[in-house]
């Protein structure tokens, strides 16, 4: 079963929030599994307020989501919609391999003639 297509803003808010850096080092590392803001601040030079926010954002765009359990508010990916952004990906690099190869046929072809 494919990925449900995400497009226009919520394609675009994802990829933001995945431009920067330290946002694509927490989902890497919630890829692993669920992780508190203090479990995902260890190993960064940044303050628990800081990853706070970052956690925000990929919350925002539904890339993370968070739970209560007990007084912890553990983070966990949410892999459908990394999936979904995955099966976008997919069907752009698709559509290039087509003209690509569509091109190398024309290219081809017109050499041949000559």
């Amino acid at each position: 079963m494919s990925a449900p297509t995400v497009s226009g803003p919520d394609l675009d808010t994802a990829f933001a929030a995945l431009g920067d850096p330290v946002r694509r080092a927490l989902v890497a590392r919630l890829a692993h599994g669920d992780a508190t803001v203090g479990q995902l601040a260890e190993p960064f030079d940044l303050t628990p307020q800081a990853i706070s926010h970052h956690v925000g954002v990929l919350r925002r765009c539904g890339l993370v989501e968070q739970r209560r359990d007990g007084t912890r508010r553990p983070c966990r990916l949410r892999v459908d919609r990394l999936a979904s952004l995955g099966a976008w990906i997919d069907d752009q690099r698709h559509a290039w391999n087509d003209r690509l190869d569509a091109l190398e046929q024309h290219l081809t072809g017109e050499g041949a003639a000559r």
